[in-house]
């Protein structure tokens, strides 16, 4: 049986020539979803989220200002009106967005605080959510509501839910900070 597919399949492959590869990007997006999501300094965020399960990739940067291809030193200054956030991929067979949001990224950070992230101070340091479909919108929506409804802060939940722009990643000293710096300053740390 082997050798009757193996001949069907090379007379199909000079018939019809190869047949095409799936690009390993398509591939890839095709089993993952990506997530865009701020809440104070980018470090402590991604260092916690690389390490739940189901999370592919991670990756620092800014994303919900104005200014084409910010810079550490722009978006610094508040003045940009981006966020440091990061571009979370995830299998959502293992990880759902919903879960994503509500069992980690909602006690991660503080979402009750404006523009704000313990010392972290300014625009740049807000909790946000940067939607990239319709589906995600109405899934972080629903869950914002859940838990600022949960009681589990005593202030109201002001993160905001946008569209995603374009999202510039940070320089090189940015990416993986806390796993080359293990030392480093974060304000980040899971919330019961």
């Amino acid at each position: 049986m082997a050798l009757a597919l193996l001949v069907v399949s090379s007379a199909f492959t000079e018939a019809h020539g190869a047949p095409p590869a799936k690009a390993p990007n398509a591939v890839k997006e095709a089993l993952t979803e990506t997530a865009y999501l701020a809440g104070g300094c980018f470090w402590g965020m991604e260092d916690l989220l690389r390490k739940i399960p189901g999370v592919v990739e991670t990756e620092v940067g800014y994303t919900g200002g104005t200014f084409s291809h910010p810079t550490y030193d722009d978006v610094h200054t508040g003045k940009t009106g981006h966020a440091e956030a990061v571009r979370v991929v995830f299998n959502p067979k293992v990880l759902t967005y919903e879960t994503l949001l509500e069992k980690w990224f909602f006690r991660m950070h503080d979402p009750t605080t404006l523009n704000r992230q313990g010392n972290d101070v300014g625009t740049q340091y807000r909790s946000a959510i940067f939607y990239l479909s319709e589906e995600q919108r109405r899934v972080a929506e629903a869950v914002k509501v859940r838990v600022d409804k949960s009681g589990k802060w005593k202030r109201p939940v002001v993160t905001t839910i946008t569209p995603a722009g374009d999202f510039t990643p940070a320089e090189a000293s940015h990416q993986d900070y806390l796993v080359r710096n293990p030392n480093g300053y974060t304000c980040h740390y899971m919330r019961d």
